[in-house]
């Protein structure tokens, strides 16, 4: 999970810079979180990111492939299994990019919350287009600006420190924004409202994001732990659902992963990348108290 609100106070950087200015917090919280990430470097980032030099902050979805595993014995098969789990968590940023609707390379999008970069460096492999992220951690954007500057991308995809829900794009001037596992760290009805003032009429909005299941009655102690790794609030469906059609932004698709992410997380606490919270993950899903869910949602 990554997450991008910091200060009301921003600078844009320009496109050859790999540095980042760092703001003063607009509240202990949002402090809290700019060290919390700022300090993060789990094995399971960095290790999944170093297959290909797409560093992602999200989980994965799909079927594992039993066959590019090999035997359990083999000297290979845990690197085979960070290279399968890095699959995956691509496959979820793909399909993310799938829903985005159709994207010229004249067009501008945003990554809220962008980590270190990844789901960017896809959008405009993908695309062509600019793609501006946005996250409180001074040390992502760092990373992610020298990842697009490797590249040989920075004029295209750039990382800045600043606030998600004040940010310094023109009404209007964005054709798609994503959120991909940012959205825990923030008040729902203000990131809409943002993402529904940049974007053009007509632009779509994607998140995939846990979300506390209503049906449960209440979050569940598995959700509990998980807030508390991750110094987060996660919301529940019915949340985003309102939030969304109270700041103009009209659902196109809503579609339950939950089935298509517990492989990921089975096959993760197999793995020497465990971090505490993978039993959480599995245990919530298969309660039903959590549930993984992609949204699309255009601009009206």
């Amino acid at each position: 999970m990554d997450s991008s609100v910091t200060s009301t106070e921003f600078t844009t950087l320009d496109s050859t810079s790999s540095a980042a200015f760092v703001p003063s917090p607009a509240s202990p919280y949002q402090g809290d979180i700019a060290r919390y990430w700022d300090a993060e470097a789990r094995p399971v980032n960095l290790k999944l990111g170093d297959v290909d030099g797409l560093y992602h902050h999200h989980y994965g979805i799909g079927d594992i492939d039993r066959a590019a595993l090999g035997d359990v014995e083999d000297s290979a098969y845990e690197k085979k299994l960070i290279a399968e789990l890095h699959r995956l968590e691509s496959a979820q940023a793909e399909l993310l990019l799938d829903h985005l609707g159709p994207i010229g390379s004249e067009d501008a999008l945003v990554d809220a919350g962008c980590g270190r970069g990844g789901s960017s460096v896809m959008a405009h492999q993908r695309f062509g287009c600019k793609v501006e992220g946005v996250t409180l951690s001074a040390a992502q954007a760092e990373f992610g600006n020298k990842r697009a500057k490797e590249l040989g991308i920075e004029s295209h995809v750039h990382a800045q420190v600043c606030n998600m829900l004040d940010t310094p794009f023109e009404k209007g001037s964005i054709a798609a924004s994503w959120n991909n596992e940012s959205s825990m760290y923030v008040d729902l009805d203000d990131l809409f409202a943002e993402h529904s003032r940049f974007l053009k009429v007509g632009g779509r909005y994607v998140t995939i994001t846990g979300c506390w299941n209503p049906r449960y009655g209440q979050p569940s102690k598995w959700v509990s732990q998980i807030n508390a790794h991750f110094e987060c609030n996660i919301h529940s469906r019915r949340e985003y659902l309102k939030a969304m059609a109270d700041n103009r932004l009209v659902p196109q698709a809503v579609i339950d992963l939950t089935p298509e992410t517990l492989p990921y997380w089975e096959l993760r606490a197999t793995s020497s990348l465990v971090t505490g919270i993978e039993e959480a993950f599995i245990n919530s899903y298969k309660d039903g108290s959590f549930q993984y869910v992609l949204i699309a949602a255009d601009r009206v």
